[in-house]
């Protein structure tokens, strides 16, 4: 076949060092428009982000030739740097140091977007540590508890 075709959509989630709630209001819209920013230079696309003060979901569309991990070197290296040498008066922020990455179906990206939209009243019910064991238990992610936290 002379051309490669695809539609790789990945939910990626992922905390604060430790949960701490490091992402303030005052900032959150510009740290998300720079991760943003990475992901395009990544040519990819940033379909959605969205968070609360602990974490971050991000559905993003990749190429073949794009790494994932990569890219999340990427996004929490530079926005970590870009954060530390940009706000005063604030706690050194740090990412934790893992991820959740999960495929998604182009079927169920509508539901998802709105979930990510939607981050701030889905915190009221369910804390992230609930949410992130939802997503490993629902996508058949093995895991080992106590090495989640860390």
């Amino acid at each position: 076949m002379a051309n490669t075709y695809s539609n790789l959509l990945y939910h990626i989630v992922f905390s604060t060092k430790q949960r701490l709630p490091l992402i303030l209001p005052e900032w959150q819209t510009e740290l998300y428009q720079y991760i943003g920013g990475i992901i395009r230079n990544e040519r990819g696309s940033l379909i959605e982000i969205g968070g609360t003060k602990d974490h971050v979901h991000l559905i993003v569309k990749l190429k073949t030739d794009r790494i994932l991990s990569d890219l999340l070197r990427h996004i929490k290296g530079g926005s970590s740097k870009w954060l530390n040498e940009g706000l005063v008066n604030q706690a050194k922020f740090a990412w934790q140091d893992g991820y959740g990455a999960f495929t998604v179906s182009e079927s169920q990206l509508g539901k998802l977007v709105e979930y990510v939209r939607n981050q701030e009243a889905h915190h009221r019910i369910k804390t992230f540590q609930e949410e992130y064991l939802d997503f490993l238990k629902l996508n058949a992610v093995e895991y080992v508890e106590k090495y989640l936290w860390d």
